[in-house]
């Protein structure tokens, strides 16, 4: 018999918000927590929000969609009545916006003492930024992380939103939620889990600071051994303009890669005056065939390299699609969840709802009678 997925049982409230949010609640629904979402009743005239990236988009999938005004007064009576109900409440608002509406912390907590309230920021809920306006790329810049990332000679590149929305930001919440669920359940008192990204993306480069700090790592970019710097840790073009990537860090698997490539009498990657050399002479090697060509020859070494394939390409490589990594969701083919239990590939949610489309349900099992959910429509407080 199929066992329960892991958060069955658990209930979550997700406030409005873009990016990380949704994301969390996407993860802790495809985990089998049931998802509630709070949708803004009035469509919002900022251009990213009218991208597939919204709450009808496969991040939306998994939940129940209510749609409230939190700007009115009843729209936050609505929202603390569901509260009650949850174990779990995860907002995205700049400090101080969730405690103006009247669901903040201790509204929340007063109504459900058993509440774990998230709270994700960009800057955090203190400290002089924390009232700005910020995105991904700016909370890296000022991480640290964003200086090193890109080509020598050029300006830093973004990691498209990948470090700080979702790896900091959207990850490491997940974590604190599902570890203040395990205290609440154990010692029956909920608590604030409080995640800035800038905090989240610094904490994701503790090893490259601890290599900094023992003068193994450079500010300057490729020039390190993870940045492309390092002739065993990088991407080389093939004869087709494609790429390759190689990871041949070990000496076991350098000594692979070059024996194949036909370069074994190379200098050491571990002396780094031979790197500009020894870039040149895979450069060289690897510029002989095109990168499909180099996939079969490498697939079946233990050489770490691997072909540089686009996000087209990716759901229908091999090896991804034997392991059904890849579904498709409101009509886009998107990764499936990553964590399986018992070796089981995870279907992932449902489809993502409409906006609004269970207010009146939602509304009826919190005990709202036809008369009061007509008031509620009528004033505009839901939709």
């Amino acid at each position: 018999m199929a066992m329960p997925a892991p958060l069955t049982g658990i209930r979550v409230l997700e406030l409005p918000a873009i990016g990380p949010v949704p994301f969390i609640g996407m993860l802790l629904a495809d985990l089998g927590a049931e998802v509630i979402r709070v949708d803004r009743v009035v469509a919002a005239t900022d251009p990213l929000s009218q991208l597939p990236v919204g709450p009808t988009g496969p991040l939306g999938r998994g939940r129940r969609s209510i749609g409230v005004d939190l700007a009115q007064s009843g729209g936050s009576v609505v929202v603390l009545d569901l509260v009650a109900t949850c174990d779990v409440l995860v907002e995205g608002f700049r400090p101080g916006v969730a405690e103006r509406l009247g669901v903040g912390p201790a509204e929340a907590l007063g109504r459900n003492p058993r509440l774990v309230y998230g709270r994700m920021t960009g800057w955090g809920q203190d400290g002089p930024l924390a009232q700005t306006a910020g995105h991904d790329i700016t909370y890296l810049a000022v991480s640290g992380l964003l200086h090193g990332m890109g080509a020598a000679g050029h300006a830093p590149t973004p990691p498209a939103n990948l470090v700080g929305d979702f790896g900091g930001g959207a990850m490491t919440m997940a974590v604190g939620l599902l570890a203040a669920v395990l205290s609440a359940r154990s010692t029956g008192a909920g608590r604030v889990v409080d995640v800035a990204m800038i905090d989240g993306a610094a904490y994701l480069a503790t090893m490259v600071r601890t290599l900094h700090g023992h003068g193994l790592w450079t500010d300057d970019r490729e020039a390190n051994i993870f940045d492309g710097g390092a002739p065993n840790y990088r991407c080389y073009q093939c004869a087709d303009g494609r790429y390759v990537a190689v990871g041949a860090l070990e000496p076991r698997f350098w000594t692979v890669l070059v024996d194949t490539l036909g370069i074994g009498d190379a200098p050491s990657p571990y002396d780094r005056t031979s790197w500009t050399r020894l870039s040149a002479l895979l450069a060289e090697a690897f510029s002989k065939r095109a990168r499909d060509d180099w996939a079969v020859i490498f697939e079946p070494l233990d050489a770490c390299v691997a072909p540089v394939l686009t996000l087209a390409e990716a759901p229908g490589y091999h090896h991804n699609a034997e392991r059904s990594a890849y579904f498709d969701v409101a009509g886009v083919r998107v990764a499936a969840p990553p964590i399986r239990f018992g070796g089981m590939p995870s279907r992932g949610a449902a489809e993502p709802p409409s906006i609004g489309e269970d207010t009146d349900g939602l509304l009826a099992e919190l005990g709202y009678d036809d008369a009061r959910r007509a008031t509620l429509r009528s004033s505009g407080t839901v939709r």
